[in-house]
Formats: C-alpha cells, sequence, structure tokens
C-alpha cells in the first residue's frame, strides 16, 4: 500500500527526474543529481524504482500521460477537421516555444528506444496513440484533397505526425528558429 508521504516522494523523484532529463539530456544526469534535485537520499530512488531504466521507464509512462493529455485537448478544440489541425499546429507551435524540454525529453527517450526493448514499447505506443488521435479527430471524415484520396487516414495521420516531429527537431537544432514553426503549417495541405 502506498502512503501519501511515499507517494510524494515517489512523485517528487518522477519530477525531478523529468526536469534533470529534458534539461541536460539522459546521458548527462546521474541518479545522484535527480536524487539531490528530489531532495531524498540516492537509496530512495532504488527503493521505488529498482535502477535508473526502472526511474526512467515512469518518467516515460509520466511524460507520455501528460503528452497525449494534452496533444487530445488541443485536438477537441476545433469543431472541423481544419480547425482541428490548425489546433495540433498551434499545440507543436506553443510547445517549441514554451516547453521545449519536453520534446528534447521526447527525442532522447526516442533514441534509446531505438536500443532498449522496454522503452521501445512504450515509445512505438505513444507514436501510435498520436497516431490514432490523429486519424480519428481530424482524417475521418474529412474533405482530403483529391490527389490524398487514395490514401488511407492512418497513413496520412502518420505522415502529419512525423512530418510535425521532423519540423520540431528542425526548430530545435537550428539556429534562425524564427520561421521554422511557420512550416507546420504546410501540414494543413492535406485538407481542403
Amino acid at each position: 500500500m502506498n502512503y501519501p508521504e511515499e507517494r510524494n516522494q515517489s512523485q517528487r523523484i518522477l519530477e525531478a527526474a523529468y526536469e534533470c532529463i529534458s534539461t541536460k539530456g539522459y546521458a548527462n544526469v546521474s541518479l545522484r543529481e535527480i536524487a539531490d534535485n528530489a531532495g531524498v537520499v540516492l537509496s530512495q530512488l532504488h527503493y521505488y524504482f529498482g535502477n535508473k531504466e526502472g526511474l526512467f521507464r515512469e518518467v516515460i509512462k509520466m511524460m507520455i500521460k501528460k503528452y497525449l493529455f494534452e496533444v487530445e485537448s488541443y485536438l477537441k478544440k476545433g469543431k472541423t477537421a481544419k480547425e482541428r489541425l490548425s489546433s495540433l499546429i498551434n499545440f507543436f507551435k506553443e510547445m517549441l516555444k514554451n516547453n521545449p524540454g519536453l520534446f528534447r525529453l521526447l527525442y532522447d527517450f526516442t533514441g534509446l528506444a531505438l536500443w532498449s526493448p522496454s522503452f521501445s514499447t512504450l515509445l512505438r505506443n505513444l507514436f501510435k496513440d498520436l497516431s490514432n488521435m490523429i486519424e480519428e479527430l481530424i482524417l475521418r471524415n474529412s474533405h482530403l484533397k483529391e490527389n490524398l484520396q487514395g490514401y488511407s487516414p492512418a497513413l496520412l495521420a502518420r505522415m502529419i505526425l512525423g512530418a510535425m516531429f521532423g519540423t520540431a527537431i528542425q526548430v530545435m537544432l537550428d539556429e534562425d528558429k524564427e520561421n521554422l514553426p511557420d512550416a507546420l503549417n504546410a501540414i494543413q495541405l492535406v485538407l481542403d
């Protein structure tokens, strides 16, 4: 049974890990640093999460839950497919401007997922859930441009998601960040 104090400690550890990784990267963060930022002793990390991979797996789960909730709330702001796609684009632009740490964290964990089966499953499910949201809330029952009508909504959803994440990487790596977020607007060409 988790007592409130235990939950608060484990939550503090998760939040500290999230903050440390999103600002410094997975490879540059030590468990000791996370423990110090959480205000706990190092053994508490092992007590709650077992090891570094266990802790980071829980950070990924926390990030995924937050990310999916935020994306879905933005998608539901619009009434039409165009409005919903516009809301999704605005979400990406706002995240790039106001919370680039979330993108850095996502990209860092995606890199780890290429090598770790436990991370791979989590990130694969995240991308699948995001694609499904785009398919269900934007592309189903929408009017696609005539030259795209031969493609399934599932395939187009993956293309949109890939374009958005690819553009976000470019924004984060490019020193001339001013105009790159506007490249996301080109994604709206998928719809009439």
